[in-house]
């Protein structure tokens, strides 16, 4: 039904004026929706304007009394204000009265049209009296009032005291029971809760100061009566969920609600309520029942479950500590994993095979490497409890029960394998990437002097016989180490590859020089040689071990090139490492063949085989006297010639020892024309193998020593206890000493009064 406004009033008539201006506010909060015409509008504000400008007291006599004029003012601003928050509390209080007959839903439609109407209104009628907004409320805003406000704000002040304190657990009644709803699968009206949700922020007013809002009246209105409701409705939920189901299906159930409640958020909620949302649902789904998951990761682990254990370590990641207790099953889990696949391929004594070796405890780590890849995201701790399983297994297992230091020696075996030429030597490709494989396991293992020992010696064999397979593999090989262990750890490595270009470009002026040499003289060069001269300090290398006399047929070319060298380099010495050096020889004397076969000797076979040429026959005695090579080294040579079937002995099958007679098998066959017979055999490699553990028990005291006086030297005097300490730490990277060797190194030092022993224990520096 319309409303008539009444004509203008007198402005210094307060009754006539409210009475005016009330017929108007009445129309804008209860008739909006047939809109304000141009001519009300502009009645009401003017009248506000009239009102608050009239310089007529409120006192008898109708006269002006001088000096009060905005005393005046301001008390006619006041009563406007008075009579306009009353108008609104009788307004509210009659919506609350319809309110009681609405529950559930119906409840939230009126909510949310009266709330539009209102607010909608409000804005109008803050517009209409924007005088009294500008003049009286700043005036009184800035004079320290507190319950002053704008018009606008005075409507949801209003709102608050009068409707919202009466209604508002109703209506958040109602909105649980349409999330509950929701959340047990049927389709809600969404937008009303978002108005709700709306309408509580907004009544947030900051009383201390009206320009400002809070999140008060939300935060305990709504959120925390939402939270506790939902906290409720998953404990119900999820106990009986677990109760009837697996937990594979659990960990799907809470994943699946976790989303759907971060999803609500964008939905229909404010941003506001995320965290704490999360974190109680967190509490009930995953913390509440963290036991029960954790308790099921063995078994994820052994059946190698990979989508569930990445599930639950999403799960699990979200709350404080979660992971901690499956960090520690990992690792145990990877450490057992990592024993049972040696123990499957390990061999007794010697014979273990590097590859079969090195690829088992690689396919543990890249099985558990992927795992940590993949479903747990590479997460720094569990490739920390990945990396201490590996250590464990790499260094302590079946094969290494007598030391940690058998990995290092068939890790570089293996490396030594790779790098070798053979009839399956790898593509350059697949060559690289068994090297970055190579390194995963050299990162594991303790004793890196021992692989770096074992290496050295292996790579000096390959360059001192050109058996490399590629020499960018060698690089990079080299390269891998130093990033790994620093230059020093490669240092030597490096010299070596520099004496062999060295050598190739002396090979080259040698042979001009023997072409001159021998032009000169008129000779014929019997042999076509090369030489390498290695440095002594960098080279792994040592002299014969027995006399050996060459045979004459090498005596005159090495001598010139002995000559050759010395005129280059004078007052250096060369040492003849005949054990390494080999060539090859026509076998002229076969029958039966259109090619003569080419042997590949060492130079104490070649030395044994240039005797046949003096003699069809000969004998064990006439071996030794004639190459002077002791037994240890002369009996392997004349068993690979017998096994060969090179040499016929007499009598059949006889060892090779004192007594026996070799000769020249003159029917000797083979698939090949070119025959390998410098074979090595299994004794000396043991032997060698020996050698190097001997070499590194000295190079390992010697480093202990040398540390400790390095610290003492810097530190003068230190605490016995604290000096070992400080040496483990220092030398750890190489490898990981006894204490016991530590104090018989300190005790050595004492000895050789590098240290002496003072009072409390302690140990002071002798310079």
């Amino acid at each position: 039904m319309p409303i008539t406004m009444p004509p203008a009033p007198n402005k210094d008539d307060l009754a006539a004026t409210w009475n005016f201006l009330q017929v108007g506010v009445e129309k804008i909060m209860t008739n909006l929706k047939d809109g304000v015409d141009m001519a009300t509008y502009m009645g009401i504000y003017t009248a506000v304007h009239n009102f608050c400008t009239s310089q007529k007291a409120v006192a008898s006599g109708g006269g002006i009394i001088g000096g009060n004029a905005h005393r005046g003012a301001h008390l006619l601003g006041e009563d406007l204000y008075k009579n306009l928050k009353d108008y609104l509390k009788g307004h509210l209080e009659d919506l609350h009265e319809q309110s009681k007959g609405h529950i559930d839903e119906a409840l939230l439609t009126y909510y949310i049209r009266e709330w539009d109407r209102y607010t909608t209104a409000a804005k109008y009628t803050n517009h209409l009296f924007r005088y009294l907004n500008r003049h009286w409320v700043k005036r009184e805003i800035d004079e320290g009032k507190k319950d002053v406000f704008d018009v606008y704000t005075l409507h949801l002040v209003q709102w608050r005291e009068v409707l919202f304190e009466k209604v508002n657990k109703n209506v958040m009644a109602a909105v649980l029971k349409m999330v509950e709803k929701q959340r047990n699968g049927e389709t809600i009206e969404q937008s009303q809760i978002k108005s709700i949700v709306d309408s509580f922020v907004s009544l947030g007013l900051d009383e201390t100061d009206s320009t400002k809002s809070t999140l008060d009246v939300y935060r305990f209105h709504f959120e925390k009566p939402f939270i506790d409701a939902t906290t409720k409705y998953y404990e119900n939920e999820s106990n009986q969920f677990v109760a009837e189901n697996s937990v594979i299906d659990y960990m799907k159930k809470a994943e699946t609600r976790l989303e759907e409640e971060k999803n609500r958020v964008g939905l229909y909620l404010h941003q506001d309520i995320m965290n704490p949302l999360m974190k109680a649902c967190l509490g009930v789904l995953v913390t509440g029942h963290s036991p029960l998951l954790r308790d099921e990761f063995q078994v994820l682990l052994d059946t190698d479950r990979q989508d569930d254990l990445a599930r639950m370590y999403r799960l699990l990641a979200r709350i404080i500590d979660g992971l901690e207790p499956l960090r520690t099953k990992f690792e145990a889990h990877v450490r057992k994993s990592g024993l049972a696949a040696v123990e499957k391929v390990a061999t007794e004594g010697d014979n273990m095979e590097p590859k079969t070796y090195v690829d088992a405890l690689l396919e543990v780590h890249t099985q558990y490497q992927k795992l940590v890849d993949d479903a747990f995201t590479g997460e720094s701790e569990f490739v920390r409890s990945l990396d201490n399983a590996c250590k464990e297994f790499v260094n302590r297992n079946k094969v290494c029960k007598t030391g940690s230091s058998r990995s290092p020696e068939l890790l570089a075996k293996y490396t030594d394998a790779l790098l070798k030429k053979s009839a399956k030597s790898a593509e350059e490709a697949d060559l690289e990437a068994s090297l970055i494989q190579i390194m995963t396991v050299f990162k594991y293992i303790e004793d890196k002097d021992v692989f770096q020992k074992f290496y050295s010696r292996m790579l000096a064999k390959r360059l001192v016989h050109s058996s490399s397979a590629s020499e960018d593999a060698e690089t990079s090989m080299i390269g891998k180490l130093k990033e790994a262990c620093g230059y020093e750890y490669t240092n030597k490595l490096q010299r070596m590859f520099q004496d062999i270009q060295i050598s190739t470009d002396l090979n080259s002026n040698f042979k001009e020089y023997q072409s001159r040499l021998l032009d000169d003289d008129g000779l014929k060069k019997a042999v076509d040689p090369s030489y390498q001269v290695l440095g002594t300090g960098f080279w792994p290398l040592s002299p014969p071990q027995t006399n050996f006399i060459p045979p004459q047929e090498i005596v005159d070319t090495y001598t010139r090139f002995q000559n050759f060298y010395f005129d280059k380099h004078s007052g250096r010495k060369l040492t003849w490492l005949w054990q390494l050096c080999k060539g090859e020889m026509k076998a002229n004397y076969v029958k039966n063949t259109k090619i003569p076969f080419t042997f590949c000797v060492s130079t104490y076979q070649m030395a044994i085989l240039l005797l046949f040429n003096d003699s069809d026959t000969v004998t064990y005695e006439d071996a030794q006297k004639g190459t002077a090579l002791s037994a240890e080294w002369l009996d392997p040579s004349l068993s690979v010639f017998v096994k060969a079937k090179v040499l016929i002995p007499s009598p059949e099958n006889a060892k090779a020892e004192p007594g026996t007679s070799y000769t020249l098998n003159y029917n000797f066959k083979h698939k090949k024309v070119k025959v390998n017979l410098n074979i090595v055999v299994k004794s000396d490699a043991k032997q060698e193998v020996e050698e190097t553990h001997k070499t590194i028990e000295e190079d390992r005291k010697l480093l202990m020593q040398s540390a400790i006086v390095r610290i003492m030297k810097s530190r003068k005097h230190m605490k016995h206890v604290v000096l070992v300490q400080e040496t483990i730490s220092q030398i750890k990277s190489r490898f990981t000493p006894k204490v016991q060797d530590i104090k018989k190194s300190i005790d050595q030092l004492i000895e050789k009064e590098y240290l002496e022993r003072l009072e409390n224990e302690e140990l002071g520096y002798l310079a």
